[in-house]
């Protein structure tokens, strides 16, 4: 029988499914049939090719199934588009024994956002058997009792409908009692007991009946009560009802105690026997004993509980009396209830999908939110509206019954409105009215709309010379007010492909700090320019730049150099002075110069050293060595000077020029004086003397100044050359192996950072010319000359 009973529900389920496809065919939206207690993972249609997409589509738009109840009873598989069941569907919890059980659900796709309307018809399948309130039923008859009453029995109940919910009864085989079905407004079968057959308490005084309630599933399934009926011999009469059914219409907002009818029943007996009282029969549930009260003596039905049209639209009262008679017998009637519906529910917003983000640059028209708006009211009292403030770039479009979209209207900004609360306000058409409040919350995304900027467009930087290499000099800062990636700012240099000025510096390319690639030098370079680049890390990235002017700042890193006399600081310079010179006389200048500038290069000079302090001075600012007094006899003939040269920077930085100034006699006066000191022998012979040191040193010292201007001549001009048939070599001094040393003479130009420290030999001979003079006359080395 189990076995008989499986391949019935397998059949019937395939049977199903069948009818779930074909029902899908010409409809605005994607229907299935589908039985209760299908097994987890049955499918139950193919929702891809309902939707016209392939399955590789269908999961990469991400479909997904939102169901009003909240429970996912059933789900998609992503893989292959199957629809199939996810938890247990019980058809009686989902929907009672209403006659049609739907469920209902949205279908979500996004990229692009859509939505299908979705509706599984639940099929109920006969998994209840029928079962009575009690096991048991005690009737009392009196023996009196006419031929043809009739006495209601309790009616068995089913959770299954249609078919599948209790179809006819049955009663074990009497010779007294018949069974008579009726149906009711709702169409369910009640069982009344039908006397076919007088009752004589002295032949039999009571009878054990079995009822039985049949359903009409395939296979069947049943259920049985055992009734008892006991057979009196007093009380021949029952009560009878005014009317066989009353009806009343009642609002369902009516307060506890408010009058619904008034039912009556009337007792032929008399006495006692004709007491009656009134009561709910057994089979009205116990829910609707506590919404309804029946007063046992006067009949009226009065409202004790809380009405709703929207739960249950009308009641079905089964109501007895019962006279006070021994044994007491009872009458029946039924009451119904409609309920009418008045506007006491306000609209209900639910969302079903929610787009919290929207990029800023969305275009009008753009889907954030689908949403259902439904009222539990019907007719105009369910009828709804719904609208969302002006003022805000979002517009609200009726899709269909009840499902509404939320669009963009206008092109948004985050950074002037980074996010929207947007009210929404529903209401229905009933008198009055009734209104929903809902929020909803839309954030503005962010697209790299918005180019870094620097807050100049040019900067001025200082930097001192001699910086250190690697420090950092200047920090730029560029202000983006996208978000998160597209705010992310890189710094860089500009290349200039024909300059090697960016190769001076660096930069963070985090955070614009610039450090300096070099030790800088003012005499070199003064000033130079670079542009810095701002980019964002956005897709694409957009960049701006700003001008840096870099200026290098002096300081003092250079000591004068000597210029004039002709040598470098520290040299000896030999000057001849004539013994007659005056007070006042100018001796030489001493010229130096600074590499420097600004106070740097502001330079002084003074006397450090002298033979006689007193003999020579030097002009502080001018440099020039006069004599301080006349020149004297007694004065040495041969006077060092030693000059210091020294700018104005801190610290300052100096040279010194040593300057060798020897003193020429007078020579007429020479000759007078030794005529007469012929006459003296000893004060002859010191005048002897004096003459020969004054002209040995006098030719000494020419020779020197020759020598020194030949050096100088040759330094200009490299090389070997003759000279009236001279030989005269000028050679670079290599100091190679094997080579004489020689006096080094070192050179600054002015203007020149850097000294120069070759060193030259020099190879000079006379020509025959010079013996016709007491002059030697130089010629110059001419490095092209062989």
């Amino acid at each position: 029988m189990a076995n008989s009973q499986n391949n019935a529900l397998t059949l019937r389920r395939v049977i199903f499914i069948f009818l779930a496809h074909a029902l899908n065919l010409g409809f605005g939206q994607i229907r299935y049939s589908i039985p209760e207690e299908m097994e987890y993972g049955s499918s139950v249609g193919n929702i891809a090719e309902h939707l016209g997409l392939t399955a590789r589509q269908l999961s990469a738009r991400k479909c997904r199934l939102v169901f009003a109840e909240g429970r996912q009873y059933l789900e998609v598989n992503l893989g292959t588009g199957v629809l199939f069941i996810n938890e247990r569907i019980d058809r009686e919890q989902i929907c009672a024994q209403s006659s049609s059980c739907k469920l209902a659900f949205q279908i979500i796709l996004d990229n692009p956002l859509e939505m299908h309307r979705g509706e599984a018809e639940i099929l109920d399948i006969n998994d209840n058997s029928p079962s009575f309130p009690d096991n048991a039923i005690v009737l009392q008859m009196a023996e009196s009792i006419a031929l043809g009453s009739r006495y209601p029995l309790e009616s068995a109940l089913d959770p299954d409908v249609g078919t599948n919910a209790v179809t006819g009864y049955m009663i074990s085989a009497n010779g007294y009692f018949a069974l008579k079905e009726n149906v009711r407004e709702d169409s369910s079968k009640i069982a009344e007991l039908l006397l076919e057959k007088s009752l004589d308490r002295e032949d039999q005084t009571s009878f054990q009946l079995v009822l039985t309630a049949i359903d009409g599933g395939r296979p069947p399934r049943s259920g049985t009560t055992q009734i008892t009926i006991r057979v009196l011999d007093i009380n021949d009469n029952a009560p009878v009802f005014e009317n066989e059914v009353y009806r009343a219409n009642l609002e369902e907002n009516a307060s506890v105690g408010t009058l619904v009818t008034k039912i009556k029943a009337v007792d032929l007996d008399q006495g006692t026997n004709a007491e009656l009282k009134y009561s709910f029969f057994k089979v009205v549930p116990e829910t609707v004993r506590e919404l309804f009260n029946l007063d046992p003596e006067s009949g009226e039905i009065k409202v004790q509980g809380q009405l709703d049209y929207e739960g249950v639209k009308s009641y079905e009262l089964d109501v007895q009396a019962v006279d006070n008679g021994s044994p007491a017998i009872t009458g029946h009637s039924k009451v119904l209830i409609k309920l009418i519906d008045v506007n006491d529910n306000a609209p209900e917003i639910t969302l079903t999908s929610l787009s919290g983000k929207v990029p800023e640059d969305a275009e009008p028209g753009t889907v954030v939110a689908l949403m259902d708006v439904t009222d539990r009211d019907s007719g105009e009292n369910g009828q709804v509206h719904c609208h969302i403030p002006l003022g805000l770039p979002f517009k609200i479009q009726s899709s269909t019954d009840h499902h509404y979209k939320i669009t963009t209207s206008r092109l948004l900004d985050r950074e002037t409105i980074p996010g929207f609360h947007i009210p929404i306000i529903a209401w229905d058409s009933g008198s009055p009215p009734q209104s929903t409040n809902k929020t909803i919350q839309i954030s503005v995304s962010d697209v790299n709309d918005n180019t870094p900027r620097f807050s100049q467009s040019s900067y001025t930087l200082y930097v001192m010379e001699n910086n250190v290499p690697g420090a950092s000099i200047f920090a730029l800062t560029a202000f983006d007010p996208d978000l998160d990636q597209n705010s992310y700012i890189f710094y860089s240099i500009k290349e200039n492909r024909n300059s090697l000025v960016p190769t001076y510096l660096s930069i963070n390319s985090m955070n614009g700090t610039i450090y300096a690639q070099h030790s800088f030098d003012y005499e070199a370079l003064k000033t130079f320019q670079i542009q810095v680049q701002a980019r964002d890390a956005g897709m694409p990235p957009l960049s701006s730049s700003a001008a840096v002017n870099v200026i290098i700042l002096d300081q003092n890193d250079n000591a004068p150099v000597i210029a004039l006399p002709s040598g470098q600081s520290g040299s000896t310079i030999v000057e001849m002075v004539s013994q007659s010179a005056g007070q006042g006389y100018l001796v030489t200048r001493v010229l130096a110069t600074d590499a420097d500038s600004g106070q740097n290069a502001r330079l002084s000079y003074q006397m450090v050293q002298a033979t006689d302090p007193t003999l020579f001075s030097v002009g502080r600012n001018s440099g020039e060595i006069r004599t301080s007094r006349s020149i004297l006899d007694l004065d040495d003939t041969s006077q060092s000077l030693v000059v210091l040269v020294k700018d104005n920077g801190h610290p300052s930085l100096s040279s010194t020029a040593t300057i060798h100034v020897s003193i020429l006699g007078n020579v007429s006066e020479k000759i007078s004086e030794t005529s007469n000191l012929h006459s003296t022998p000893g004060y002859f012979s010191d005048i002897n003397l004096y003459l020969i040191v004054t002209f040995g040193s006098t030719s000494v010292i020419f020779l020197l100044t020759i020598i020194f201007l030949v050096a100088l001549k040759c330094k200009q001009d490299v090389g070997v050359v003759y000279v009236d048939g001279c030989r005269v070599s000028c050679c670079k001094d290599t100091n190679g192996p094997g080579s004489a040393p020689r006096d080094h003479l070192n050179y600054t130009a002015t203007g020149q950072t850097a000294p120069f420290h070759d060193s030259y030999h020099y190879s000079v001979c006379l020509s025959p010319e010079s013996s016709k003079s007491e002059f030697l006359y130089l010629k110059p080395c001419n490095a092209s000359l062989t």
